[in-house]
């Protein structure tokens, strides 16, 4: 079984990489690896009571998509939408753990609502004016490959672009023990049915026994076992060398995710 698609575009941001070109720059050794805490613009389209409400995952997450989005040069209220995390909104999760635990449990339906795996995809209807249909997928340390596979079969039954976005952050202390996570990273890819001269590739999907890439350089393959969402960085690289070329991404045992970059 396979399924493929072409890719339109890419949006990255993570520690030391604010967008594409950048990440592009680093994959490819045109320039170094400098690892600094991952910058998050202030959420457009947001109007300002729900911008001051949202945290650092769906910054992240909007960030990514409209990246993705202005480059395909699509309108983002046009595109299905797939979101992926490993696990949500971690540092909401920890202060209603700190609610929960005082004399007094009474919960702010703000920090409530924050707190469901899709909030990221009602910002991001907000944002954008979106009102095509969405998902909001987890799969652990699997979820790009989850997400990615997920958003390719939708371009393949419906014939139209989807907006992928995959994004992690920290858990703050204690949670961060049980469930660390280096920094946050979220990657956007726009996907669609047919390809033109604007197109980054051609990805074709099947499952794979072989083990996931890795990346050669240290660093950068600290980023990518540090952050479940940086799993596609080994993807991202053979995409920047614009060669066809085989990665695998890891998904869930005992199979892993071969993607064939054409």
């Amino acid at each position: 079984m396979s399924v493929h698609g072409y890719l339109r575009s890419i949006g990255v941001v993570g520690p030391g990489i604010d967008d594409w070109s950048q990440a592009r720059s680093v994959l490819t050794a045109q320039s170094p690896y400098r690892f600094r805490p991952t910058s998050l613009p202030a959420p457009e389209g947001l109007p300002p009571a729900e911008r001051r409400r949202v945290g650092r995952v769906v910054k992240l997450a909007l960030a990514a998509g409209l990246q993705a989005a202005k480059g395909a040069g699509l309108d983002p209220a046009t595109l299905p939408a797939v979101f992926s995390s490993s696990g949500g909104d971690g540092q909401n999760c920890h202060e209603l753990c700190e609610v929960l635990a005082t004399p007094d449990p009474h919960l702010s339906p703000t920090r409530f609502h924050n707190s469901v795996h899709n909030a990221a995809a009602g910002y991001w209807s907000i944002a954008t004016g979106a009102r095509t249909p969405s998902n909001a997928l987890c799969a652990f340390d699997a979820s790009f490959a989850a997400g990615l596979l997920e958003a390719l079969t939708q371009v393949v039954v419906d014939q139209v672009p989807v907006l992928l976005v995959a994004y992690d952050a920290p858990y703050p202390p204690p949670l961060d023990a049980k469930r660390p996570i280096a920094e946050a990273f979220g990657v956007a890819m726009v996907l669609a049915p047919r390809g033109d001269s604007s197109s980054l590739a051609q990805l074709t999907l099947s499952f794979a026994d072989a083990a996931p890439s890795g990346l050669g350089d240290s660093d950068l393959e600290h980023l990518r076992t540090s952050i479940p969402a940086a799993r596609c960085l080994p993807l991202l690289r053979q995409i920047a060398l614009g060669a066809p070329g085989e990665v695998v991404l890891e998904y869930l045992a005992p199979h892993h995710l071969g993607v064939s970059v054409a």
